[in-house]
């Protein structure tokens, strides 16, 4: 089994049935280790009608796995990563209740999939609910999967290009308003920065136990700003929607579309602080031109999750 990201269109319980779980089954028929990371309705759905089966599946809650969507390919490949052979994975990221500022990143994943398993002997099933999603997230899909599964059998999708959705997703204006608190970092003034992002965030009401993780974000942001952007980013904190955020500008352009969700090298030296970033933050989105970088991270003030 070569390397295989189709996506399945189902409309209710009946056809998300029938189109996932022969696909696990086939796998455990196999020897195949398989993982289903979707949503907790369909987590539950999918336990029972697996029955016997379940203790043979690793289930993940994607409400927590890709509450940021930034997170899930590291942790889909840490699966595959422990494994030997043929691996199969259910992974749905996005569903109806999606925000309209999560979604960007969703379907910026997608796309992104198709580069981080190209070579992996590797399956990535992803379940698209028809009745409850619009037509352009559905055709979304077809640009980020090159198979597309509904209730007609398998076809081969026209639009796939997922080069174009990286650019366009990259290119998105990720704009802050004009009154958020603001300060430079530049070399050596970290600690003001961190101090910066801590005092900003319990202005806002963050959370005790998050204050550190948001700044530790925030800081490592800046760091990598100095340090491949130019030597000196702005930094701006503000709420927006029930979360705090912090931008981060540059006159860097990130050219590794995977930046941020591919491992790192115990021996190396760097690449760990957008990995950080991202397990950290409840949303991380980028964009990033020839002409600068504009780097994005949310932190929900009150806890959430998906059903």
């Amino acid at each position: 089994m070569a390397f295989a990201h189709p996506a399945l269109f189902y409309s209710d319980e009946e056809s998300y049935i029938d189109g996932t779980v022969p696909f696990v089954v086939e796998g455990l028929a196999n020897a195949e280790p398989v993982a289903v990371a979707v949503p907790s309705r369909n987590l539950e759905l999918l336990r029972e009608a697996l029955s016997g089966f379940a203790h043979l599946v690793t289930f993940l809650d994607m409400a927590d796995t890709g509450r940021n969507p930034g997170r899930i390919i590291p942790d889909l490949r840490a699966f595959a990563d422990r494994h030997r052979g043929a691996v199969r994975i259910i992974s749905e990221p996005v569903w109806d209740l999606r925000t309209d500022v999560e979604y960007p990143a969703c379907t910026l994943h997608e796309a992104l999939v198709n580069y981080a398993f190209r070579d992996r002997d590797l399956s990535i099933l992803c379940p698209y609910d028809t009745s409850a999603l619009t037509h352009d997230i559905l055709a979304d899909a077809e640009k980020t999967h090159p198979v597309v599964i509904d209730a007609g059998g398998h076809r081969p999708s026209d639009h796939f290009h997922p080069a174009r959705v990286v650019v366009a997703a990259h290119s998105m204006p990720l704009p802050a308003p004009v009154d958020a608190a603001s300060t430079l970092a530049g070399a050596g003034v970290m600690a003001a920065v961190r101090a910066f992002a801590r005092e900003q965030a319990v202005k806002f009401g963050l959370a005790q136990d998050r204050l550190d993780d948001f700044a530790l974000a925030v800081t490592e942001l800046a760091t990598n700003s100095v340090r491949h952007g130019g030597g000196e980013s702005t930094v701006r904190v503000w709420s927006e929607n029930e979360s705090i955020v912090c931008q981060v500008n540059d006159n860097g352009h990130i050219t590794d579309v995977l930046a941020g969700r591919t491992p790192v090298h115990a021996n190396d030296p760097g690449g760990r602080g957008l990995l950080l970033v991202n397990r950290l933050a409840d949303l991380v989105r980028t964009q990033t031109t020839p002409s600068g970088t504009a780097i994005q991270v949310r932190f929900d003030l009150a806890a959430k999750k998906a059903t």
